[in-house]
């Protein structure tokens, strides 16, 4: 093989990669990008020449950074360079909440006087998000290095200005039918290929904002949204699934309607709470905040300046946590949200994991606990039960893939059962290249023997956000030098992961190649 052929299969691989973590068929994606199936399929094999203006085209459609162009700088995806087995020292702390940043950016839209948000996450589905509202009218100013964020929303928004590939390049776009259903009466949100509208991650949220009147129908790649006026609630609005996203609609529907909305079997978690003492502060009355049962007294206008700064993440404080464990670490992971974290730290506990916990202190919400943790190296064994995954206060989804690279860490055998998401828990296996020993029993669950004698490796990224950092954290513990190929999965929810790493003592490098 030439040197331009392995450029060309290696292509084709990312872009086949990235296309079927979006759900997309080869012929949705041609369809999308006007060519042909044979054309993808042929660009899949590495068998067809591509421009940089296909690279990009493709690269949006897919939401993955096949190509970036930037006149005197390499171009390329990301990847990460680590030389693994080093100890890491030292304190640090842990960032605002991606998830309830993004809630709060859709929010803003509620308000038509001056949002202020302290601490933003500087990632990039909050860029995909502020793309989006800058397209339609709404002033966005950056106010300082500490990621302040001012968002000042027009009385009328252009939505036929709106960027559309932005808007396809975040699922988040979805909760933008809470807020714009009391703005406009009718409009169009597009949304990502793969996402049809009678899937189960979308048919909550409609069900949830029926009974404020919304009717939408879904065509190709857009849902076209019919609000009633003057239409609420006329009983309490049950979910039929406890997802945060759908409560978050839920709940930015309820607060400019001009009554009160009850929501029984609500979402607790993190962001929801976050969300709703924004909704207070903006003046609208929320009782049972923390519980699975919101009653909402919306405002039909709603006009404050006001500011609010989400807490910190709960998630990322678990990837730190895990950094220290797996490469035998006594680092301080400072302003944790512990209510958040107790389940994960209680079965940490039983499997043998020493830290020290500091006294509780509020975050700037004024609301959320917080504790500083300091962590020891530690000899861990595999729990009795199997680790799953339940709503809050529950064992939070999201952090259960670091327990797969934790658990290798422990001597036994430990089952993960990720019985949210269909075929997740296939991407953990990525950690037997690395030495682990991950069996995957079907689609959701799967077997891990430890302890492991981590050895370095070169990896894809899977297209899965947690997993993902969960093999950069297998690598801190490799020896030798491993690489992490095409990491803008990681970009979507981290922000600086790597150079925070390194100031704890870890050496990874960022670099291209293409």
């Amino acid at each position: 093989m030439t040197q331009r052929d392995d450029y060309l299969a290696r292509i084709g691989g990312l872009i086949r990669d990235a296309r079927q973590h979006s759900g997309l068929t080869q012929a949705q994606l041609a369809a999308q990008l006007r060519t042909s199936q044979s054309a993808i399929n042929r660009i899949e094999k590495g068998a067809q020449n591509l421009t940089l203006d296909m690279l990009a085209r493709i690269g949006s459609v897919l939401d993955s950074e096949l190509v970036s162009v930037n006149v005197g700088a390499a171009t390329g995806p990301s990847h990460l360079r680590v030389e693994g087995g080093t100890t890491l020292s030292g304190s640090i702390d842990v960032k605002s909440s991606k998830n309830a940043g993004v809630a709060l950016l859709c929010a803003a839209l509620l308000n038509e006087g001056t949002t202020v948000l302290r601490k933003v996450a500087r990632i990039e589905e909050v860029n995909r998000i502020l793309e989006v509202l800058e397209s339609i009218g709404v002033g966005v100013e950056w106010l300082n290095d500490e990621n302040d964020l001012r968002l000042d929303v027009p009385r009328v928004l252009d939505l036929a200005a709106m960027d559309v590939d932005a808007a396809r390049r975040t699922r988040s776009i979805i909760m933008f039918l809470g807020p714009l259903m009391h703005r406009v009466d009718r409009f169009e949100l597009p949304y990502a290929g793969g996402c049809d509208l009678g899937t189960r991650t979308v048919e909550p949220h409609m069900m949830a904002l029926r009974p404020f009147g919304l009717k939408v129908v879904a065509t190709e790649g857009s849902y076209h949204a019919e609000a009633a006026s003057g239409v609420g609630p006329e009983r309490p609005i049950v979910l039929i699934e406890r997802g945060d996203t759908v409560t978050e609609n839920a709940l930015l529907a309820a607060a400019r309607h001009d009554g009160v909305t009850v929501i029984r079997n609500a979402s607790p978690n993190y962001m929801v709470q976050d969300l709703c003492f924004f909704l207070q502060k903006i003046g609208v009355e929320i009782e049972g905040i923390g519980t699975t049962t919101l009653r909402v007294t919306g405002k039909a206008v709603i006009n404050t300046d006001v500011e609010y700064a989400p807490s910190e993440d709960p998630i990322e404080a678990m990837s730190l946590v895990a950094a220290a464990i797996v490469t035998q670490s006594s680092i301080t992971v400072r302003r944790v949200p512990i209510e958040f974290l107790e389940i994960e730290l209680a079965l940490l506990e039983e499997m043998g994991f020493n830290y020290d916990r500091s006294d509780e202190y509020r975050a700037e919400n004024g609301h959320t606990r917080l504790v500083d943790i300091t962590t020891h190296a530690s000899t861990l064994r595999a729990p009795i039960d199997k680790i799953h995954p339940m709503p809050f206060p529950g064992l939070n989804i999201d952090n259960l893939p670091f327990f797969a690279v934790i658990a290798a860490m422990a001597e036994g055998q430990t089952m993960l059962h990720d019985w949210v998401y269909e075929n997740r828990a296939i991407y953990l296996t990525e950690l037997n290249k690395l030495g682990a020993q991950v069996t995957l029993l079907d689609p959701h669950r799967v077997l891990i023997e430890g302890p492991t004698h981590w050895s370095a490796a070169e990896l894809m990224c899977p297209p899965a956000l947690r997993p993902a950092v969960v093999v950069l954290l297998a690598m801190l513990a490799a020896k030798g030098t491993s690489v992490l190929r095409n990491i803008y999965v990681i970009h979507r929810g981290y922000e600086d992961l790597a150079d925070r790493l390194n100031a704890l003592g870890a050496n990874i490098e960022t670099f291209r190649d293409i």
